[in-house]
């Protein structure tokens, strides 16, 4: 898979799986941050008060290097373990994936309950839609407006999107493009006369 690629969620989506009278409601999240899945697991806490258990996994980043999973009284490994490797099997980041246990009555055992998380994350799975986003990174400068001409035949080669421009004195614009075409744009954008790049 290309560096500057990866896979999420567009949207949440929620499945449901039942053992053994033991109900988990399985909810997947789009997240950008830790701060992010604190207050939807709080709102989750909340909104499902009288559930025995809310076990979690959340992954982040591109990269895929921020990732917690947690069990919430379930014995150690049978929850967010389970969980998480449903978003690693998928590839997928930057999601939370909780699972709302209400106790049916009957004790499902350490091997039922991995069963029954991974299987109520992967029903949450296959209801979302997963999304290829890139990586992208930001170039910022000025140049002056008779050079206008060249630095839009760079813009229109090379297909950045152009975040923000204006013109005054001097003409600035600021361009995104996916972070492996960057030093591409870079360089040739470096050989119109005239043009500062903001470091």
């Amino acid at each position: 898979m290309n560096e500057d690629v990866y896979r999420t969620i567009a949207a949440p989506a929620e499945g449901i799986y039942t053992e053994k009278r033991s109900k988990f409601i399985a909810i997947a999240l789009p997240v950008r941050t830790v701060d992010e899945v604190k207050a939807l697991l709080e709102e989750y806490q909340k909104k499902y008060y009288d559930a025995r258990h809310v076990c979690y996994a959340y992954m982040l980043g591109p990269q895929r290097k921020d990732f917690r999973a947690n069990d919430n009284g379930e014995p150690s490994g049978t929850a967010g373990k389970p969980i998480l490797g449903q978003i690693n099997s998928n590839e997928l980041t930057d999601i939370l994936i909780i699972v709302v246990r209400y106790f049916g009555g009957i004790k499902l055992g350490t091997s039922g309950l991995i069963v029954a998380y991974k299987a109520a994350a992967a029903e949450a799975l296959a209801a979302a839609e997963v999304v290829e986003k890139t990586v992208d990174e930001c170039i910022r400068f000025w140049f002056e407006y008779p050079f206008m001409n060249d630095v839009m035949r760079v813009v229109k080669e090379e297909g950045p999107e152009i975040v923000e421009q204006g013109y005054d004195m001097d003409c600035r614009m600021t361009l995104r493009i996916r972070s492996s075409l960057m030093p591409r744009l870079r360089a040739r954008l470096e050989k119109v006369e005239t043009l500062r790049i903001e470091e």
